[in-house]
């Protein structure tokens, strides 16, 4: 993805049952279905860690999805916070615990 000043980065911590629904699969399906980069993953303290780069748009209608979640996940909040791309990512993906 090339520097643009449009560009942005989401951070989000999503709360709730979020763990052993699907939940990175589901978030990795709608990030590439928006043309979105980064990645998602598992936290030790149950919540799911997102970062996600990419247009205005997309990242709004990401969030909404984020705000749901897939059938089986029941989201409570989440935290979230914007600041500018970095452009370091080339495609979005599920990170497992140890990378």
């Amino acid at each position: 993805m090339s520097e643009s000043g449009e560009h942005k980065q989401l951070h989000a911590i999503v709360h709730g049952r979020v763990q052993g629904v699907s939940f990175r699969y589901y978030t990795e399906q709608r990030a590439n279905e928006l043309g979105l980069v980064g990645w998602v993953r598992n936290r030790g303290d149950g919540s799911v860690e997102v970062i996600a780069e990419g247009s205005p748009e997309p990242l709004r209608h990401f969030e909404e999805f984020l705000n749901l979640g897939p059938t089986a996940a029941r989201v409570e909040s989440v935290e979230k916070s914007y600041s500018p791309a970095t452009g370091e990512f080339t495609r979005f993906r599920i990170k497992y615990f140890g990378e």
